[in-house]
Parts: structure tokens; C-alpha cells; sequence
């Protein structure tokens, strides 16, 4: 179900994309609300599962180097338990169903390439059902967002 937002939400929403530090009470004073207003509103957001607060990290920093994208051809019947084995994997950032030319596509962290090909062809090779898989390393990086909601233009 979709949560209605109302103008208050999304303001609130936007500064806390601008800036996930803001206190609630700068928040309150730049929209003219109680600070318990936002607390109030923030929580349910949060219960709601609008947004989550999470920490970004930058991979490079932390020693994964190697960012990959992995398109993979399911079996017909086995998209589903594919996907779930692949959230196991905690060098596995994300896995989506998309259609065109993969049943999955994943995006994967790793320290080095003998590690991705490790991961290629120890773990992904054991998992039944997977017809190919299409892997495309990260060469350069123009952004990184977890930003969604889109500014107006006034």
C-alpha cells in the first residue's frame, strides 16, 4: 500500500536526504512545525517503511575494489530459489528481478579480481538453475546515490 505524504513529509524527507544528520529541531525550525511534530512524523515514516537511516559507505575505502554488475539466465522454475541463495552472499549488494535479456541482475562488492573469480566460479557455479551469467566490472564511477526523491524545479 502506498503511504499519502503530505507536503510536511516530503519536506522533511528532503532534508534528511540533504543532510541524514539534521536534528529535529533544525528540521522543525526550517519547516515552522514543534520539534515533536517532526519526531513524531519521522517515526512514522520509519514505521512505515518510507525511508530507513543507513550508513554509505565507500567501498574503495574499506578494500572492495572490484564493483561488479552479474546478469544471470535462469532455468524457467528457478529464478526465485536463485535469488534467495544470492542473498546469502554478503559480498552481494543487491538482486533484482528484471525483464529483457536477464532473469537477475546483481551488484556484487569484492576485495580483488581473484576474489570475484572465486565467487564466479566456486558459488555461482554450484548454484542449480543458472543457464549464464553476464559479469561487468566497474571501470569508473559518476555517481553513487541512494537519493530519490527529485528536486522541483521552481
Amino acid at each position: 500500500m502506498i503511504m499519502k505524504l503530505d507536503e510536511i513529509d516530503v519536506q522533511i524527507l528532503k532534508m534528511l536526504q540533504d543532510n541524514g544528520k539534521r536534528s529535529y529541531t533544525d528540521i522543525a525550525q526550517q519547516l515552522d512545525v514543534s520539534e515533536g511534530t517532526v519526531r513524531s512524523r519521522i517515526n512514522r515514516l520509519l514505521k512505515e517503511g518510507v525511508f530507513e537511516f543507513i550508513i554509505h559507505m565507500d567501498p574503495n575505502k574499506i578494500g572492495l575494489n572490484v564493483q561488479v554488475i552479474i546478469g544471470i539466465k535462469t532455468k524457467l522454475g528457478h529464478q526465485e530459489a536463485i535469488a534467495a541463495h544470492l542473498n546469502d552472499y554478503p559480498e552481494v549488494r543487491f538482486v533484482g528481478a528484471f525483464s529483457g535479456h536477464h532473469d537477475l541482475i546483481l551488484q556484487a562488492y569484492f576485495k580483488n579480481n581473484e576474489d570475484l573469480v572465486n565467487f564466479l566460479n566456486k558459488e555461482l557455479a554450484k548454484l542449480e538453475g543458472i543457464v549464464a551469467a553476464d559479469v561487468s566490472i566497474e571501470l569508473k564511477q559518476y555517481k553513487d546515490s541512494f537519493s530519490y526523491m527529485i528536486q522541483e524545479q521552481d
